[in-house]
């Protein structure tokens, strides 16, 4: 494995952001970092609203959100009619989980990359439906045909009701070839949910073409939109039977709006969101992702080396345009979810370095991100320090 290269940094990224200097921002992937352009488009937002509520929320505020929905849909290949926008792609899998319609006899398959929160979701709607919950394991690094096969063999035809599938997973940056295993479902006539959380602006996607029955993503992390803007899109024989968990004016509407409208939220996360894609798309959308893909690969490579760990040692790539990497820790450190939050603490704590640390078959891996307003010497500084903290912490 070739040394990886130290990508060109681009100019000004930094100043692009409002983050604090004295901390290295290594997470991006878990809260994501608006630009200071989103950051005033939203606040003008906020103003308009504080000018006059009753004209902000009574008069177009809909061909407000439905003109903003075609601008993201847009943007990730999306069928605009088709989809709805919603507060994160939490809210989407229980929003999907309560409309599906489990029974008793049915059962929902994830893998054991799901987010914690989705399988949360999952195993409370199997307690009320009487439906089970079951994981199929996937080995980190498995190829995308391995993969497809491992889940493909899971799958229980008239007995699993719903896939749940990452496209990018959250604890080990896995890429899964979700078109592949959608494919398969497909040839069973299992509806397939893809949680794409960390999809929009990291990798360039075609929704439609996926081709699942639900898919979601947040705009908030990687599409610099303000938190609490994610897309759900879902497919045409499913949409007459999404059932809202909020009922407000539009539900007679159906969906999408009837998911939209949740009477005086703040929307205007939403109405800044396409500020984000305008700031990537003129940065150049490659540069960035080319860039993010580099810098993480550079990372991981950085922070191994500290940890002892050689180039065979860590995973490759999650997969083509990822731009998260994972360190394995020490066997023994942070191989329980309490563990791994007390480090990721103790790191933020006494190295000024903002990480994320999981959980993930009974080892603890170290996720690192990479942004524009990261550069090397991040990675360097962290890398310094940490093998001392880990020492102490084992003590």
């Amino acid at each position: 494995m070739t040394a990886p290269e130290i990508p060109r940094p681009i100019p000004g990224a930094r100043l692009l952001f409002s983050l604090d200097p004295s901390v290295s921002h290594l997470n991006h992937g878990s809260f994501g970092a608006m630009p200071i352009s989103v950051q005033r488009a939203q606040q003008r937002l906020r103003d308009e609203v504080e000018a006059n509520p009753l004209r902000f929320y009574g008069s177009g505020l809909m061909d407000r959100i439905v003109h903003t929905r075609r601008h993201l849909a847009a943007f990730l290949g999306a069928d605009p009619d088709g989809s709805a926008l919603v507060p994160n792609t939490t809210a989407a899998v229980s929003l999907i989980l309560q409309s599906v319609g489990l029974r008793a006899a049915d059962e929902v398959l994830l893998t054991d990359h799901a987010y914690g929160a989705v399988t949360m979701a999952v195993r409370r709607q199997c307690r009320r439906s009487g439906a089970t919950a079951r994981t199929v394991a996937v080995p980190l690094g498995a190829s995308a045909a391995d993969v497809t096969a491992r889940i493909r063999a899971a799958l229980r035809p008239g007995r699993t009701r719903l896939l749940v599938v990452d496209q990018v997973a959250s604890a080990t940056a896995a890429l899964f070839p979700v078109r592949e295993i959608v494919a398969a479902a497909r040839e069973h006539d299992i509806p397939v949910l893809v949680d794409a959380a960390h999809v929009p602006g990291m990798l360039p996607v075609d929704v439609s073409a996926i081709g699942a029955d639900f898919w979601a993503g947040n705009l908030h992390k990687w599409g610099w939109a303000p938190r609490g803007t994610a897309l759900l899109t879902v497919a045409p024989a499913w949409r007459r039977r999404i059932d809202p968990l909020v009922v407000s004016w539009e539900h007679d509407e159906g969906f999408p709006l009837s998911v939209e409208f949740q009477g005086t939220i703040d929307y205007t996360s939403w109405l800044a969101a396409p500020a984000g894609v305008f700031a990537l798309r003129t940065l150049g959308l490659e540069a960035v992702r080319e860039h993010n893909v580099a810098l993480a690969a550079y990372g991981q490579r950085v922070v191994g080396e500290a940890l002892g760990l050689a180039p065979a040692d860590l995973p490759g790539p999650g997969g083509p345009g990822v731009s998260m990497r994972v360190v394995p820790l020490p066997a023994g450190l942070a191989s329980t979810p309490p563990e791994a939050l007390e480090l990721r603490l103790r790191i933020a704590d006494k190295l000024a370095a903002e990480v994320a640390v999981n959980a993930w078959g009974g080892r603890g891996l170290l996720r690192l991100s990479a942004q524009i307003y990261n550069r090397p010497e991040d990675y360097h500084l962290l890398a310094e320090r940490l093998p001392a903290l880990i020492r102490e912490m084992r003590r």
